[in-house]
């Protein structure tokens, strides 16, 4: 017989040991991270039982008739799956409610009617509903006989409900109950879902498709056909507020977001109606949204399938805001406004601090020493802002005009200036074959010299905002240009 499946869920709800499940000991400290990582404490959780499963409106509707295994109703349910697969029990890992619509069971000799029962109670299934008929005028006996015997819950359904309505309340209700058992003994929101679910999601945990399409439907998140998803995370923000005004910039776009201790931690969902790039749109809703002083990072943008690429996302952002608030900016901060980044502004940052800054440091140091050695030995002698001249005029295409604009120099300084770094080092800094190793010297130089803990605030991006409005800096006429440097703009 041909495998064919209603709807199974192929990731479940992880395992139970008894009524027991692992859970993260320890509340989130204060600062960037969700949730603490403390050493795992088992705890007692109540699973929902095959009674309580009974009792919601959807089975309810079915008329269920219990034929069998009276003994058993409080026995945990871990996940409920509707199939027609009579060879399928292989597929189970033990505690699942399975619903049949019994076709599979209408032409099947006596004997493969009782092997199919015994199979289902090996694998510690946690009860059989068949629905009776249609495809199956009537229980078979051999079906009730081998149950009884065995002791496996059977109920036959006389009335039509679809399974998937059956099935999405049962394991909503099975999240909800695994929820409200792990919140209460170690996460400190309530009834928050959207809190629990970012905290697990942004915190790396194992997790399953299933899982976390049922934990964001409890939250009302619901990303529409082609939405596009990002992380932001947001330091200096008072609440919730600056994502909600975001979301009416961005027209509504689908939400899940909480407040932290120190931070606030998004998920939004752009629709697929917002044109051009998700990411710009994002950090330009915030621009105008967030509170001045406070720091937002925003992740890359994934489709709305596959949670890890949720996961990632959320991490993204974290990992950017933790960069955003250690690592001295690259440009000049403007003290007007949010600063505004993403991860892939600083992705080359995240590349480099990867394991963390402290298992990079020496690696990183040695890297600066060897490329930018007689610039460092300069900048020590002479006040002046070489290293960050050469960043600035890398990261913006060796353009004269906007490098220039962001340092807020002239281009007679920014040439002469040039023209030094040149001379110490003793190449061309437009050689296409040194541009990757300079880039990364200096942005490195950067990261090792990390903003004391007690300096750190919010970082804004020059950059971005010389995009966003008209450049202050008066144009400088033609004839200042002068050296062999790029001239384009």
């Amino acid at each position: 017989m041909g495998l064919r499946l209603i709807h199974v869920f192929t990731l479940l709800w992880p395992k139970h040991e008894g009524n027991v499940r692992k859970v993260p000991s320890g509340q989130p400290p204060a600062g960037r991270n969700v949730s603490g990582r403390a050493r795992p404490l088992e705890v007692a959780v109540p699973a929902l039982t095959l009674r309580e499963v009974l009792a919601l409106d959807p089975v309810r509707a079915a008329r269920p008739e219990l034929l069998a295994g009276e003994g058993a109703l409080d026995r945990p349910v871990r996940w409920v799956h509707s199939s027609e697969v009579y060879e399928g029990a292989n597929f189970l890992d033990g505690g699942e409610l399975l619903l049949t619509n019994g076709f599979g069971l209408t032409d099947a000799a006596d004997e493969v009617r009782r092997r199919y029962v015994r199979e289902l109670a090996a694998r510690g299934a946690a009860g059989l509903a068949v629905e009776v008929g249609r495809a199956l005028p009537s229980m078979p006996p051999e079906v009730t006989d081998e149950a009884r015997r065995l002791g496996l819950p059977l109920l036959a359904l006389h009335r039509v409900v679809p399974f998937v309505r059956i099935a999405e309340a049962a394991n909503r209700a099975i999240v909800a109950r695994g929820l409200s058992g792990r919140r209460t003994l170690v996460r400190p929101w309530g009834d928050d879902h959207a809190a629990a679910l970012l905290a697990d999601l942004a915190d790396g945990q194992a997790l399953n498709q299933p899982e976390v399409e049922a934990r964001a439907a409890l939250a009302g998140f619901h990303p529409g056909p082609g939405a596009r998803l990002l992380g932001v995370s947001l330091h200096g923000s008072r609440g919730v507020g600056a994502v909600d005004r975001a979301v009416r910039v961005l027209g509504g776009a689908g939400v899940l977001r909480s407040a932290f201790p120190g931070d606030v931690l998004a998920l939004l969902a752009v629709p697929a109606a917002v044109p051009g790039d998700p990411v710009r749109a994002v950090q330009e809703a915030f621009r105008g949204a967030a509170e001045p002083g406070a720091t937002v990072a925003v992740g890359h943008a994934v489709g709305p399938g596959g949670w890890l690429h949720w996961s990632e996302t959320l991490r993204a952002a974290r990992t950017t805001l933790e960069l955003a608030l250690t690592v001295p900016p690259a440009e000049p901060a403007l003290p007007e406004g949010p600063s505004v980044t993403s991860a892939r502004a600083l992705a080359l940052e995240r590349e480099l601090t990867r394991g963390g800054v402290a298992a990079n440091r020496e690696r990183l140091a040695a890297l600066v020493q060897h490329t930018l050695g007689p610039l460092l030995a300069w900048e020590a002698a002479h006040p002046s802002d070489l290293v960050r001249t050469l960043e600035v005029h890398l990261r913006h295409g060796c353009s004269p005009t906007r490098t220039a604009a962001l340092l807020h120099i002239g281009r007679q300084s920014l040439y002469q200036r040039l023209e030094r770094i040149e001379s110490l080092l003793g190449l061309e800094i437009g050689d296409p074959d040194l541009l990757g190793e300079l880039l990364t010297a200096a942005c490195a130089h950067r990261v090792v010299r990390q903003r004391p803990e007690g300096a750190r605030g919010p970082v804004r991006s020059a950059a971005a905002a010389a995009c966003a409005r008209p450049a202050t800096t008066a144009r400088q006429p033609a004839d200042d240009m002068s050296g062999h440097f790029p001239r384009s703009a």
